[in-house]
């Protein structure tokens, strides 16, 4: 294992370095600049911010540059907050998007895993149907209609939440059922199918034949295997959980970083949407090595390989 994590690291660098280059050359040639935006200065003034972000010297020089201090772990100066860094920024915005995409995925697994062991166990029976018909209620309604929607009805309709803002703990529930919710239908299809799968097999035959009672089959020993597509679909589950979040914050006004993400583009804020996306690119990759690994731990056929 330690070899394979060891390689999937390695190859990890590779990776970064294409998605870096591909940003950074991609925002420095789409129209405007992180100044133009600004009330109307001087020649002289714009020769001095240029000078000061090192952006009046050539492209190939300012992206060596730029490449060198992300060796050192320095993402640069924030051109939208000239009094911080981007590190800074990160430090303070992620733990908010890191909080919510956690409580998301907990409602998506609290909510989908159960639906979908009760859809397979009562196969084609009202349960079964109600809980597809969820499952495929949260698939065809995107996050940017669901959130206005809970808004509408459950904050200015009802007055039991919020609508916008991430102050107290109430402040959590919106958003996170929001984004969770359509990550539970996709759970809950994947514990259906996965189950009805496992429930199939001799060997679940074999522990009832032998007397062991429903519930002791279902968690001991299908539980487990049925859960491998959940597993495998895990990391672009946490991938879409995270990338979502840019709606949600947005939707919400939730100060995370996300919603920075977003801004940094619209403000052309250069340095803050190549650390964002390098941040997020690394995230997703060490999020789909870890559902390896877990899956080669809940399935000893597979190897590392």
């Amino acid at each position: 294992m330690i070899r394979f994590v060891t390689q999937r690291l390695l190859q990890t660098i590779p990776v970064i370095w294409v998605i870096l280059t591909a940003t950074f050359f991609m925002i420095r040639f789409v129209p405007g600049g992180p100044f133009t935006a600004e009330r109307a200065v001087s020649p002289e003034i714009m020769r001095n911010l240029e000078a000061h972000y090192g952006m009046n010297k050539p492209l190939y020089r300012q992206y060596l540059d730029y490449c060198a201090s992300v060796l050192h772990g320095d993402l640069g100066p924030s051109f939208k907050y000239p009094t911080r860094s981007v590190n800074e920024i990160i430090a303070e915005k992620l733990p908010v998007s890191v909080e919510l995409g956690l409580i998301s995925l907990c409602v998506a697994l609290v909510i989908g895993l159960p639906l979908g062991v009760l859809a397979a166990v009562r196969r084609n029976s009202w349960v079964d149907y109600l809980c597809s018909s969820f499952a495929l209620f949260g698939v065809c309604i995107p996050t940017f209609v669901m959130g206005p929607l809970m808004i509408l009805v459950f904050a200015i309709h009802f007055g039991w939440f919020n609508a916008s803002g991430w102050y107290s703990p109430i402040d959590r529930v919106l958003p996170s059922l929001t984004l969770g919710l359509v990550y539970a239908a996709y759970v809950a299809r994947l514990t259906r199918g996965g189950m009805l799968e496992v429930l199939s097999q001799d060997y679940i035959r074999t522990a009832r034949a032998k007397g062991a009672g429903e519930v002791r089959v279902i968690l001991k020993h299908a539980l487990r295997g049925g859960l491998t597509p959940v597993v495998s679909f895990l990391g672009p589950a946490i991938a879409g959980i995270v990338t979502g979040s840019f709606v949600i914050e947005t939707i919400f006004q939730i100060p995370g970083i996300g919603r920075e993400f977003v801004n940094s583009a619209f403000n052309r804020d250069y340095t803050l949407v190549l650390g964002t996306v390098i941040l997020y690119a690394g995230f997703l990759i060490g999020m789909n090595l870890v559902v390896d690994v877990v899956q080669v731990w809940m399935n000893p056929r597979l190897k590392f390989e």
